[in-house]
């Protein structure tokens, strides 16, 4: 009706709302934890980061905002005993650039979208091997850098996949409200 006011949404619907868009840092944070447990595969929890964190910048921007990355950079510091700074810094400025990118890559088929990921996982590495080595006056080997990288960039696919499916839920679920 025209100058009629819509009622307020309900409580539910105002959860689900919060929850929607909490979810993929939320989820994010979640993967992180599981995969700093003892596993024995130190690269493991950048290697579970950077996917998600590249994934929800380009296809869910506003539910990944930088604040966000800033706070999964610092948890990453943390649960890989990193120096402070080099997970937020990487983090950051990947996401920043598939921000950039993002209505680029939103068009471009799987594989594309694979390439340049691929991309992101060696700049990232490459980005925390500098940092560190600025840090610790002293490079460390690339050996571990180019193992973060390999096993990022494996892993992509598995998680594009989940995220994806995950994606399309919430789509449709925001599209039938």
């Amino acid at each position: 009706m025209v100058g009629r006011k819509e009622p307020s949404p309900g409580l539910l619907r105002r959860l689900d709302d919060m929850a929607r868009a909490a979810f993929p840092a939320t989820g994010t944070v979640l993967l992180m934890v599981l995969a700093a447990g003892p596993s024995g595969v130190p690269a493991l929890v950048p290697a579970v980061t950077l996917p998600c964190v590249i994934f929800w910048s380009i296809f869910r921007p506003g539910a990944m905002p930088p604040p966000a990355v800033f706070l999964l950079g610092l948890l990453q510091d943390l649960l890989t005993l990193a120096a402070l700074g080099t997970g937020v810094v990487t983090l950051l400025v990947a996401h920043g650039v598939a921000v950039a990118w993002r209505r680029f890559l939103v068009r471009q088929s799987f594989m594309f979208v694979w390439l340049a990921f691929c991309a992101f996982a060696v700049g990232t590495a490459a980005l925390g091997w500098v940092l560190t080595a600025l840090m610790a006056w002293n490079p460390p080997g690339i050996a571990p850098a180019l193992h973060q990288a390999g096993l990022t960039a494996g892993l992509y696919p598995a998680f594009a996949f989940v995220l994806s499916r995950i994606h399309g839920v919430m789509r449709r679920a925001e599209e039938t409200t």
